[in-house]
């Protein structure tokens, strides 16, 4: 999708902070984080929300989670905790419309989130 700005980073025609990329996703730094490790984990392909995933889509739901996780134990904070969230919709917190996994960490997380 030419419009939406995680293709474009996944496309690599906006330049971004990759820390990690396979042949189904990417993952790169927040440019507003809101934790000392903030990185977005995005399907190379283009899914609006988790609401529009299939059950075909589940290996690349799990993949994106793998993937969060790795980046954890890379970032230092896989022992001390971190969080993995995926906001849907537009109540649900999501602003930019391209299924993406925040994780979170590097300091304590509060409940509720907000």
């Amino acid at each position: 999708m030419s419009d939406c700005i995680f293709c474009r980073i996944a496309e690599k025609k906006i330049p971004s902070k990759i820390v990690h990329e396979d042949d189904r996703a990417v993952a790169f730094e927040d440019v507003n984080p809101q934790a000392p490790v903030h990185v977005l984990v995005v399907p190379k392909r283009h899914v609006q929300s988790v609401a529009e995933l299939e059950a075909a889509d589940a290996t690349l739901l799990g993949q994106l989670m793998l993937t969060g996780a790795a980046i954890a134990k890379q970032k230092g904070i896989a022992e001390s905790g971190y969080r993995l969230v995926l906001n849907t919709g537009k109540n649900g917190g999501q602003t930019v419309f391209h299924l993406h996994l925040h994780l979170l960490g590097g300091r304590p997380m509060h409940w509720p989130p907000g």
